[in-house]
């Protein structure tokens, strides 16, 4: 490939990079929020947030990207430049798994340890700040760090609203070329590399969380599991 076909992938790196960065950041903030909720002593708050989770959960990513850069629009008269529009539709779609991933670390909290934080007149948020999240987030590391992968395979649906992200970018590099077999190919090490490095920060960041409360990461296999073990999205 020429220097300027080159130079067209990079950008297409950076632009999903700048994707994956925000649209993680939304779901992290989404995952906690809903997660949380879903475990409120008040039954309205926990069907708020159990709605909202059924309703990403059982959409496809594709068809909200398009819902909300095309449906949005002429409903509310205003247009999202394609960022955040990929940005606000992976994030809320992918939320919505890791709040089953923040319930489910939450639940499987000793129950001792809440009685614990009652005994001791903590209030609610105090059980949850002092007691059970800095026992229940570094269990939550591994399927966030499954999600997070997912989510970078995800932003390759942006390009359908012609925005110039990886797949973007590597598409026109092929139609320029008419070679598939090799741009494709670089595309996928490309997506690897990123991946790779995504799963060793989480992993540094697990064994981080994990000895600041007293327990070992057990060694594992660095292969992740099929999507289908995390609910991947389409």
């Amino acid at each position: 490939m020429t220097s300027g076909l080159w130079e067209l992938v990079l950008r297409g790196v950076w632009v999903t990079v700048q994707l994956l960065f925000f649209s993680a950041l939304l779901a992290t903030a989404v995952s906690f929020a809903a997660g949380v909720a879903r475990t409120h002593r008040l039954w309205i708050v926990r069907f708020l947030a159990g709605f909202y989770t059924e309703v990403f959960r059982g959409t496809s990513a594709l068809v909200m990207i398009f819902w909300v850069f095309f449906v949005l629009p002429p409903a509310f008269g205003w247009q999202l430049v394609p960022m955040w529009a990929g940005t606000l539709a992976l994030g809320l779609t992918y939320g919505a798994y890791g709040s089953e991933i923040v319930r489910g670390a939450l639940g499987a909290v000793d129950p001792a340890q809440r009685e614990g934080g009652i005994a001791l007149s903590f209030t609610p948020w105090q059980r949850m700040r002092l007691i059970l999240l800095p026992q229940a987030v570094p269990e939550m590391i591994p399927p966030f760090s499954n999600l997070l992968v997912e989510l970078l395979k995800g932003t390759a649906l942006v390009s359908i609203m012609g925005m110039g992200d990886l797949a973007f970018s590597g598409n026109l590099v092929r139609l320029a070329l008419q070679e598939s077999a090799e741009i494709y190919t670089y595309v996928l090490l490309i997506y690897f590399v990123i991946a790779f490095l995504l799963t060793r920060m989480m992993r540094g960041l697990e064994k981080k969380l994990k000895a600041g409360v007293g327990k070992a990461v057990p060694e594992r296999s660095t292969v992740t599991p099929e999507p289908a073990e995390i609910g991947g999205v389409r």
